[in-house]
Protein backbone atom coordinates (compact mmCIF):
# COMPACT_ATOMS: atom_id res chain seq x y z
CA UNK A 1 0.00 0.00 0.00
CA UNK A 2 3.17 2.19 -0.40
CA UNK A 3 3.36 3.17 3.07
CA UNK A 4 0.24 4.95 3.88
CA UNK A 5 -0.88 4.37 7.41
CA UNK A 6 -4.82 3.93 7.90
CA UNK A 7 -6.75 1.94 10.40
CA UNK A 8 -8.78 -0.07 7.04
CA UNK A 9 -7.95 -2.82 6.17
CA UNK A 10 -8.39 -3.06 2.81
CA UNK A 11 -9.22 -5.83 0.23
CA UNK A 12 -8.30 -6.19 -3.15
CA UNK A 13 -9.22 -3.70 -5.94
CA UNK A 14 -12.65 -4.29 -7.30
CA UNK A 15 -11.12 -3.67 -10.90
CA UNK A 16 -13.62 -0.70 -11.69
CA UNK A 17 -12.20 0.87 -14.53
CA UNK A 18 -13.94 3.47 -17.35
CA UNK A 19 -17.18 1.64 -17.68
CA UNK A 20 -17.62 2.76 -13.34
CA UNK A 21 -16.34 6.21 -14.14
CA UNK A 22 -18.82 6.85 -17.11
CA UNK A 23 -21.57 5.39 -15.16
CA UNK A 24 -20.73 7.79 -12.20
CA UNK A 25 -20.69 10.65 -14.27
CA UNK A 26 -23.91 9.93 -16.06
CA UNK A 27 -25.61 8.68 -13.26
CA UNK A 28 -25.03 12.00 -11.04
CA UNK A 29 -26.65 14.16 -14.46
CA UNK A 30 -29.39 11.67 -14.17
CA UNK A 31 -30.15 12.38 -10.39
CA UNK A 32 -28.88 15.98 -10.54
CA UNK A 33 -30.61 16.97 -13.67
CA UNK A 34 -34.23 15.96 -12.39
CA UNK A 35 -33.61 16.92 -8.99
CA UNK A 36 -32.98 20.54 -10.40
CA UNK A 37 -35.94 20.70 -12.63
CA UNK A 38 -38.17 18.91 -9.29
CA UNK A 39 -37.28 22.33 -7.89
CA UNK A 40 -37.55 25.15 -11.00
CA UNK A 41 -41.16 23.48 -11.58
CA UNK A 42 -41.58 24.10 -7.10
CA UNK A 43 -40.07 26.97 -6.67
CA UNK A 44 -38.96 28.87 -10.38
CA UNK A 45 -40.48 31.01 -12.50
CA UNK A 46 -43.36 30.13 -14.90
CA UNK A 47 -40.87 31.57 -17.54
CA UNK A 48 -38.34 28.91 -15.83
CA UNK A 49 -40.66 26.31 -17.20
CA UNK A 50 -38.56 24.76 -19.89
CA UNK A 51 -35.74 24.69 -18.36
CA UNK A 52 -36.87 22.47 -15.82
CA UNK A 53 -38.44 20.18 -18.96
CA UNK A 54 -34.74 20.43 -20.04
CA UNK A 55 -34.38 18.40 -17.17
CA UNK A 56 -36.69 15.91 -17.18
CA UNK A 57 -35.91 14.91 -20.93
CA UNK A 58 -31.97 15.00 -19.79
CA UNK A 59 -32.51 12.62 -16.60
CA UNK A 60 -34.21 9.51 -18.41
CA UNK A 61 -31.71 8.88 -21.94
CA UNK A 62 -28.56 9.39 -18.92
CA UNK A 63 -30.39 6.76 -16.83
CA UNK A 64 -30.91 4.62 -19.43
CA UNK A 65 -26.83 5.27 -19.99
CA UNK A 66 -25.60 4.60 -16.91
CA UNK A 67 -27.65 1.72 -16.13
CA UNK A 68 -26.31 0.27 -19.47
CA UNK A 69 -22.99 1.02 -18.24
CA UNK A 70 -23.25 -0.80 -15.33
CA UNK A 71 -25.00 -4.10 -16.52
CA UNK A 72 -22.09 -4.16 -19.42
CA UNK A 73 -19.04 -3.50 -16.17
CA UNK A 74 -20.78 -6.84 -14.55
CA UNK A 75 -18.69 -9.78 -14.61
CA UNK A 76 -21.97 -11.78 -16.24
CA UNK A 77 -24.11 -9.12 -17.77
CA UNK A 78 -27.12 -11.26 -18.47
CA UNK A 79 -27.53 -12.46 -14.30
CA UNK A 80 -28.00 -8.64 -14.07
CA UNK A 81 -31.18 -9.03 -12.65
CA UNK A 82 -29.84 -10.84 -9.96
CA UNK A 83 -29.36 -8.34 -7.96
CA UNK A 84 -33.30 -8.09 -7.54
CA UNK A 85 -34.44 -11.07 -7.99
CA UNK A 86 -33.35 -14.18 -5.80
CA UNK A 87 -32.48 -16.96 -8.93
CA UNK A 88 -33.86 -19.60 -6.71
CA UNK A 89 -37.26 -18.60 -5.66
CA UNK A 90 -37.77 -15.40 -8.45
CA UNK A 91 -39.46 -13.51 -5.64
CA UNK A 92 -37.76 -9.95 -4.68
CA UNK A 93 -34.21 -9.47 -3.34
CA UNK A 94 -33.76 -6.82 -1.24
CA UNK A 95 -30.70 -6.29 1.71
CA UNK A 96 -31.48 -2.83 3.28
CA UNK A 97 -27.51 -3.48 4.77
CA UNK A 98 -26.42 -3.62 1.31
CA UNK A 99 -25.64 -0.34 -0.37
CA UNK A 100 -25.04 -2.36 -3.74
CA UNK A 101 -28.84 -3.62 -3.40
CA UNK A 102 -30.49 -0.52 -2.21
CA UNK A 103 -28.78 1.16 -5.07
CA UNK A 104 -29.97 -1.36 -7.95
CA UNK A 105 -33.37 -0.96 -6.23
CA UNK A 106 -33.26 3.27 -6.06
CA UNK A 107 -32.12 2.99 -9.80
CA UNK A 108 -34.79 0.82 -10.84
CA UNK A 109 -37.56 3.01 -8.60
CA UNK A 110 -36.16 6.05 -9.86
CA UNK A 111 -36.26 4.77 -13.64
CA UNK A 112 -40.00 4.83 -13.11
CA UNK A 113 -40.34 8.12 -11.99
CA UNK A 114 -37.96 9.68 -14.22
CA UNK A 115 -39.75 8.20 -17.46
CA UNK A 116 -43.08 9.24 -16.39
CA UNK A 117 -41.46 13.03 -16.33
CA UNK A 118 -39.50 12.37 -19.37
CA UNK A 119 -43.32 11.37 -20.42
CA UNK A 120 -45.11 14.25 -19.97
CA UNK A 121 -41.95 16.91 -20.52
CA UNK A 122 -42.46 15.40 -24.06
CA UNK A 123 -45.98 15.82 -23.90
CA UNK A 124 -44.96 19.26 -22.58
CA UNK A 125 -42.90 19.90 -25.71
CA UNK A 126 -45.57 18.93 -28.49
CA UNK A 127 -43.42 15.70 -29.17
CA UNK A 128 -45.93 13.14 -28.17
CA UNK A 129 -49.55 13.46 -28.34
CA UNK A 130 -50.81 11.97 -25.19
CA UNK A 131 -52.63 15.06 -23.69
CA UNK A 132 -52.87 13.14 -20.65
CA UNK A 133 -49.34 12.75 -19.52
CA UNK A 134 -48.75 16.54 -19.29
CA UNK A 135 -50.59 15.70 -15.54
CA UNK A 136 -47.51 13.93 -14.14
CA UNK A 137 -45.89 16.72 -14.27
CA UNK A 138 -46.52 20.01 -11.71
CA UNK A 139 -48.51 21.99 -11.15
CA UNK A 140 -51.57 19.35 -10.23
CA UNK A 141 -51.45 16.73 -7.59
CA UNK A 142 -50.36 13.68 -9.65
CA UNK A 143 -47.77 15.57 -10.96
CA UNK A 144 -46.54 16.78 -7.75
CA UNK A 145 -46.53 13.60 -5.54
CA UNK A 146 -44.34 11.93 -8.66
CA UNK A 147 -41.83 15.29 -8.77
CA UNK A 148 -41.69 14.92 -4.73
CA UNK A 149 -41.11 11.01 -5.11
CA UNK A 150 -38.86 11.12 -8.28
CA UNK A 151 -36.70 13.58 -6.43
CA UNK A 152 -36.07 11.92 -3.43
CA UNK A 153 -34.99 9.32 -5.71
CA UNK A 154 -32.94 11.48 -7.64
CA UNK A 155 -31.14 13.04 -4.37
CA UNK A 156 -30.27 9.20 -3.41
CA UNK A 157 -29.11 8.26 -6.64
CA UNK A 158 -26.68 11.23 -7.42
CA UNK A 159 -25.20 10.92 -3.66
CA UNK A 160 -25.26 6.97 -3.59
CA UNK A 161 -22.29 6.16 -5.64
CA UNK A 162 -20.27 8.48 -3.44
CA UNK A 163 -21.70 6.49 -0.52
CA UNK A 164 -20.93 2.72 -2.34
CA UNK A 165 -17.26 3.98 -2.63
CA UNK A 166 -17.02 5.09 1.16
CA UNK A 167 -18.03 1.36 2.18
CA UNK A 168 -15.94 -0.58 0.06
CA UNK A 169 -12.33 -1.61 1.54
CA UNK A 170 -9.72 0.76 -0.36
CA UNK A 171 -7.68 3.43 0.06
CA UNK A 172 -9.15 7.00 -0.50
CA UNK A 173 -12.82 5.51 -0.72
CA UNK A 174 -13.15 4.06 2.75
CA UNK A 175 -11.32 7.18 4.96
CA UNK A 176 -13.70 9.91 4.44
CA UNK A 177 -17.15 10.44 5.20
CA UNK A 178 -17.67 12.72 2.53
CA UNK A 179 -17.33 11.50 -0.52
CA UNK A 180 -21.27 10.63 -0.58
CA UNK A 181 -21.78 14.66 0.28
CA UNK A 182 -19.09 15.46 -2.51
CA UNK A 183 -20.71 13.49 -5.41
CA UNK A 184 -24.24 15.04 -4.03
CA UNK A 185 -22.47 18.55 -5.15
CA UNK A 186 -20.60 17.35 -8.19
CA UNK A 187 -24.04 15.86 -9.71
CA UNK A 188 -25.49 19.16 -9.04
CA UNK A 189 -22.87 21.32 -10.41
CA UNK A 190 -22.74 19.24 -13.51
CA UNK A 191 -26.09 18.47 -14.26
CA UNK A 192 -26.88 22.89 -14.03
CA UNK A 193 -23.70 23.14 -16.21
CA UNK A 194 -25.16 20.59 -18.84
CA UNK A 195 -28.47 22.51 -18.59
CA UNK A 196 -26.74 25.75 -19.09
CA UNK A 197 -25.48 24.42 -22.40
CA UNK A 198 -27.83 23.25 -24.03
CA UNK A 199 -30.51 26.33 -22.94
CA UNK A 200 -27.60 28.34 -24.09
CA UNK A 201 -28.16 26.49 -27.35
CA UNK A 202 -31.91 27.07 -27.66
CA UNK A 203 -31.03 30.70 -26.68
CA UNK A 204 -32.88 30.49 -23.68
CA UNK A 205 -33.00 32.75 -20.61
CA UNK A 206 -30.78 31.61 -17.58
CA UNK A 207 -29.61 33.74 -15.08
CA UNK A 208 -31.23 31.89 -12.25
CA UNK A 209 -29.52 28.32 -12.99
CA UNK A 210 -26.12 30.03 -13.50
CA UNK A 211 -26.07 31.96 -10.57
CA UNK A 212 -26.88 28.30 -9.21
CA UNK A 213 -24.05 26.91 -10.91
CA UNK A 214 -21.80 29.69 -9.00
CA UNK A 215 -22.62 28.85 -5.68
CA UNK A 216 -22.96 24.77 -5.93
CA UNK A 217 -19.26 25.05 -7.40
CA UNK A 218 -17.88 27.52 -4.47
CA UNK A 219 -19.55 24.90 -2.43
CA UNK A 220 -17.82 22.00 -4.12
CA UNK A 221 -14.69 23.57 -3.70
CA UNK A 222 -14.96 23.84 -0.30
CA UNK A 223 -16.26 19.73 0.55
CA UNK A 224 -13.30 18.81 -1.76
CA UNK A 225 -10.64 20.84 0.15
CA UNK A 226 -12.41 19.55 3.35
CA UNK A 227 -12.50 16.04 1.74
CA UNK A 228 -8.71 16.31 1.11
CA UNK A 229 -8.22 17.25 4.57
CA UNK A 230 -10.24 14.59 6.08
CA UNK A 231 -8.24 11.54 4.86
CA UNK A 232 -5.45 12.34 7.49
CA UNK A 233 -2.40 10.47 6.54
CA UNK A 234 -3.88 8.63 3.71
CA UNK A 235 -3.58 11.91 1.90
CA UNK A 236 -0.28 11.17 0.77
CA UNK A 237 -1.97 8.99 -1.87
CA UNK A 238 -2.36 11.83 -3.56
CA UNK A 239 1.61 12.44 -3.89
CA UNK A 240 0.72 11.31 -7.69
CA UNK A 241 0.22 11.19 -10.80
CA UNK A 242 -3.51 11.56 -9.94
CA UNK A 243 -2.94 14.27 -7.52
CA UNK A 244 -1.98 16.13 -10.15
CA UNK A 245 -4.91 15.50 -12.35
CA UNK A 246 -7.01 15.74 -9.19
CA UNK A 247 -5.18 19.77 -8.80
CA UNK A 248 -5.00 20.95 -12.50
CA UNK A 249 -8.02 19.34 -13.50
CA UNK A 250 -10.59 19.36 -11.66
CA UNK A 251 -9.70 22.41 -8.90
CA UNK A 252 -8.19 24.41 -11.33
CA UNK A 253 -9.49 23.97 -14.74
CA UNK A 254 -12.78 22.24 -13.28
CA UNK A 255 -13.75 24.90 -10.28
CA UNK A 256 -11.33 27.64 -10.31
CA UNK A 257 -11.14 29.02 -13.54
CA UNK A 258 -15.33 28.57 -14.05
CA UNK A 259 -15.39 30.72 -10.33
CA UNK A 260 -13.59 33.48 -11.74
CA UNK A 261 -15.14 33.59 -15.27
CA UNK A 262 -18.41 34.05 -13.41
CA UNK A 263 -17.14 36.69 -11.69
CA UNK A 264 -15.78 37.91 -14.94
CA UNK A 265 -18.75 37.34 -17.06
CA UNK A 266 -17.92 39.87 -19.75
CA UNK A 267 -14.63 38.01 -19.87
CA UNK A 268 -15.27 35.73 -22.92
CA UNK A 269 -18.73 37.56 -24.09
CA UNK A 270 -21.23 35.87 -24.98
CA UNK A 271 -19.28 32.59 -24.63
CA UNK A 272 -19.00 33.10 -21.19
CA UNK A 273 -21.76 31.24 -20.25
CA UNK A 274 -20.90 27.84 -22.21
CA UNK A 275 -16.97 27.94 -21.73
CA UNK A 276 -18.08 27.87 -18.03
CA UNK A 277 -20.28 25.37 -17.93
CA UNK A 278 -18.06 23.07 -20.14
CA UNK A 279 -15.04 23.22 -18.13
CA UNK A 280 -17.56 22.38 -15.06
CA UNK A 281 -18.64 19.11 -17.11
CA UNK A 282 -14.78 18.52 -17.98
CA UNK A 283 -13.95 18.86 -14.00
CA UNK A 284 -17.05 16.88 -12.73
CA UNK A 285 -15.91 13.71 -14.89
CA UNK A 286 -12.30 14.45 -14.24
CA UNK A 287 -13.16 13.81 -10.26
CA UNK A 288 -15.08 11.04 -10.91
CA UNK A 289 -12.16 9.71 -12.77
CA UNK A 290 -9.14 10.75 -10.32
CA UNK A 291 -11.26 8.89 -7.38
CA UNK A 292 -12.08 5.85 -9.10
CA UNK A 293 -9.02 5.13 -10.86
CA UNK A 294 -6.94 6.99 -8.32
CA UNK A 295 -7.85 4.08 -5.59
CA UNK A 296 -7.41 1.08 -7.70
CA UNK A 297 -3.63 2.55 -8.23
CA UNK A 298 -2.97 2.31 -4.91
Amino acid sequence: MNGIPSSTYFTAPPDWGWLIVFYFFFGGLAGGCYFIAVLIDFFGRPEDRPLARLGYLISFPCLIISGILLTVDLYRPERFWHMLIESNTFQPMFKYWSPMSVGSWSLLIFGLFSFLSFLSALADSGRITWSGARRLRPPGTIGGIISIIGGLFAFYVAGYTGVLLAVTNRPIWSDSPLLGMLFVISAASISAALMILLAERNRWTMPGIADLDVWVLALELIVLIAFLISLGPVFRAWFSVWGVVLLLGVAVLGMLVPLFLSWRRDWLGSRNYTASAALVLIGGFILRMAIVLGAEAV
